[in-house]
């Protein structure tokens, strides 16, 4: 009987506790339901030219185009082989050229 009370007791508290931590928070800073974001102290409003701006380097953002570019290329290619065969094959140099 004692174990009945214990593991009752336990079980309580257990099914408690997320009910808690989620009434703990009030919501009352929240732009809209679920968008509860707020700054931190000094944190500027705008993020251009301030020390959290990341400064993207034109060259670097370049080679990313380069890259989804050549993705895009390739799969192309594969679903072009896939809609004439009915077969998939991922690696772009092994799909036969006619």
């Amino acid at each position: 009987m004692r174990h009945c009370k214990i593991g009752f007791a336990l079980l309580a508290a257990i099914s408690v506790t997320p009910i808690a931590s989620a009434l703990a928070y009030d919501g009352t800073n929240c732009k809209a339901p679920g968008n509860c974001w707020e700054p931190k102290p000094g944190f500027p409003d705008k993020i251009a030219g301030s020390k959290y701006d990341p400064k993207h380097d034109p060259k670097e953002l370049a080679k990313q185009q380069a890259s989804v570019e050549a993705m895009e290329q390739r799969n192309q290619k594969r679903v072009a082989y896939f809609k004439k065969t009915g077969r998939w094959i991922y690696e772009v140099d092994k799909i036969p050229t006619e």
